[in-house]
């Protein structure tokens, strides 16, 4: 993390997203460990690689898919079950599937923020906000305008092909 007038400044982390196999743009996102540094740190992680599975091998976001994308503006994209690839599949740097919400300081107000759960007004107090989009809403705009079929699923894959900390 830099350093911002003698304060840690918050990480950001990146997703390089793919749509068939074909590169769709770079995702930087701002982690706000200020105000929610268990769950920042866990996203965080998940994105370098360098939290390990129990053969010893690097886990996180690379090569994941995004399962779930509402066909409605501004409401949501899902991905990062790496485990399951369908949003079932949990766990998390702390040696548990699940942890718990640090706080609801935040609220589900604006487009491009990262949660855990649907960024929509009735889950506030309900689903931690722990970062937000600081550059690519263009590539998430085409992640949300790409055809789907059941279950809002993607026709064609969206995949996170690089991930990292910037």
């Amino acid at each position: 993390m830099a350093e911002n007038n003698g304060k840690a400044a918050n990480p950001v982390v990146f997703f390089d997203l793919t749509l068939g196999g074909e590169p769709l743009g770079r995702v930087k996102m701002e982690l706000f460990a200020d105000v929610t540094p268990k769950t920042a740190e866990n996203f965080r992680q998940f994105c370098t690689g360098e939290t390990k599975n129990s053969q010893g091998r690097p886990q996180g976001y690379k090569g994941s898919k995004f399962h779930r994308v509402q066909q409605i503006n501004n409401f949501m994209i899902q991905g990062g079950d790496f485990l399951n690839g369908d949003g079932t599949g949990s766990t998390s740097i702390y040696g548990t599937k699940s942890f718990a919400d640090e706080n609801f300081q935040l609220k589900h107000d604006t487009a491009g923020l990262l949660s855990m759960a649907v960024p929509t007004p009735f889950l506030n107090g309900k689903h931690v906000v722990f970062g937000k989009v600081v550059d690519g809403m263009d590539v998430v705009r085409k992640v949300e305008n790409t055809r789907v079929k059941q279950e809002s699923k993607p026709v064609s894959d969206v995949s996170i092909a690089q991930c990292g900390e910037m």
